[in-house]
């Protein structure tokens, strides 16, 4: 039976998690059964979450190809429930568009009454010129956008209205239309307003993200410098010796340094890859030295704006796909490879750090895991370093890969709340984790900040790519999450 914490914890989740799902239906129940079936898709996706964890508190270990066979069930059927959502959601936009046409016939018979009625006492400046101004408007039209209102908003205009067909659509024919008739002078944002309404935002393109000073080029090189140092620092204290000290080893720690050095390249590549597929600029690389594991990865600026959502999905996901890709091919390998009088003995303790990683170790090492040392290979290490790498990477915060992916899926107010909840439980844990306190640090100062709106922050991913990212979370959880004495020793993992 259980003990009383036990029962506390298993308590503890499911009263969360009740409260969750409960606060979720009672705000979707006003919208009606497309609110309810919205809500239903939600629980779908979180349930897989709840009930490997809720087991594992309670000390039941469901392996890892189930809980990946219920992640993949749970996703297959949040498609399936998004495209009936989407069809349920085309009803209503017709709907809603033909109490628009009323609203907008009964406005053009306002507008005919006499100037003097519907003239403000004092007309509103827009900072852009009246020539460009009256260019601009005249891109808008009854199918694509219906402009009511025009408000100065910085050095360009808001423009709210009516959104007159599906948001990507629009706004690439608008985006066309405003370069065709201004060329490259100005940029055209489709934003959710404070309402919820589709709105038109229009600003100078001189406001466009800037490319790297050579004084950043110069930096990001001199941290480049820096992190090879840490590396080979890391890989000298593995093999029992100060690289600082005992420079002139550096070619023992060499091979542990390029295998680590591979994985942060794969993760630039990842990224780097997908932004130029979609034709967007990247910084160089801000490397992130720690002579703890020789890099906790790197700070990478966008250098031109995102056309929508899903282009920041795709690249964000990208780095931790193939850098989390390499690691486990090098952890998996390393794991097979590794045999009595292997490079490296570990505790057995050691594999108590990571459920995913103490789980698979157990799946390929077997009672391997139950000697006090374990002899593993050097790809064992490496590819373990990379998978936390990748996963500290992914958490949802800022602009971190995981805070970029929230915000591509849920939006911008999702994005800032799971930061500040990030902040909190890093500080929370960083009362007894140096890693933890400095990634709080890293993330206050340097990250914190979410990515500028994308040209289109209406168009929201596809659910296969929802299903991914939250995937991709997952696997940062398991991951990061330490396994408890007691299910490590049901595991078989330690005496």
């Amino acid at each position: 039976m259980f003990n009383s914490s036990e029962t506390a914890i298993i308590a503890a989740i499911v009263l969360v998690a009740l409260g969750i799902l409960g606060w979720g239906f009672v705000r979707a129940k006003p919208y009606g059964k497309l609110g309810i079936l919205a809500w239903f898709q939600s629980v779908v996706l979180i349930t897989p979450w709840l009930l490997f964890f809720g087991l594992l508190a309670a000390g039941i270990y469901i392996n890892i190809a189930g809980i990946l066979g219920l992640v993949i069930a749970s996703a297959a059927l949040y498609i399936a429930l998004g495209r009936q959502l989407r069809a349920m959601g085309q009803e209503e936009m017709l709907k809603k568009r033909a109490s628009q046409k009323i609203a907008e016939q009964a406005s053009l018979e306002n507008s005919t009454q006499p100037a003097a009625e519907n003239q403000p006492l004092q007309p509103e400046i827009i900072p852009i010129p009246e020539e460009d101004l009256s260019t601009i408007r005249s891109i808008f039209g009854i199918d694509t956008y219906f402009a009511t209102e025009t408000i100065a908003y910085q050095e360009g205009a808001i423009f709210k209205g009516n959104l007159r067909g599906e948001p990507e659509d629009v706004h690439n024919r608008l985006s066309a239309s405003l370069r065709e008739r201004v060329g490259d002078k100005y940029r055209l944002f489709l934003v959710e307003s404070p309402e919820g309404k589709p709105t038109i935002i229009v600003l100078p393109s001189r406001n466009d993200p800037r490319s790297m000073t050579p004084g950043q080029k110069a930096f990001a090189g001199i941290l480049l410098l820096s992190t090879i140092a840490t590396t080979l620092e890391a890989g000298g204290i593995l093999l029992n010796f100060d690289f600082f000290s005992n420079p002139g080893r550096f070619q023992e720690a060499l091979p542990i340094t390029a295998g680590f050095f591979a994985i942060l390249i794969a993760h630039e590549l990842g990224h780097w890859i997908l932004a130029r597929r979609h034709q967007v600029k990247l910084s160089l690389p801000y490397l992130l030295p720690s002579v703890q594991i020789g890099s906790f990865g790197a700070i990478t600026r966008f250098e031109s704006l995102l056309p929508n959502r899903k282009v920041l999905f795709d690249i964000a996901l990208a780095g931790p796909a193939v850098g989390g890709i390499v690691s486990f091919i090098m952890l998996i390998v390393g794991l097979l490879l590794s045999h009595q009088g292997s490079l490296f003995q570990l505790p057995n303790q050691f594999f108590q750090g990571s459920i995913l990683v103490g789980s698979l170790a157990r799946v390929v090492m077997g009672e391997a895991l139950k000697s006090p040392l374990v002899d593993v290979n050097p790809l064992v290490i490496i590819g373990w370093l990379g998978l936390v790498v990748t996963a500290l990477n992914l958490m949802p915060a800022g602009q971190l890969d995981g805070g970029r992916i929230i915000q591509a899926i849920y939006g911008r107010k999702t994005a800032g709340r799971t930061t500040f909840a990030t902040l909190i439980i890093l500080g929370i844990v960083g009362l007894a984790n140096s890693l933890a306190l400095y990634w709080a640090i890293v993330i206050l100062f340097l990250q914190r900040d979410l990515e500028r709106p994308s040209l289109n922050e209406i168009t929201e991913p596809d659910d296969a790519r929802a299903a991914l990212g939250l995937l991709a979370l997952f696997l940062m959880v398991a991951t990061l999450i330490p396994l408890s004495p007691g299910l490590a020793g049901r595991l078989g993992i330690g005496g």
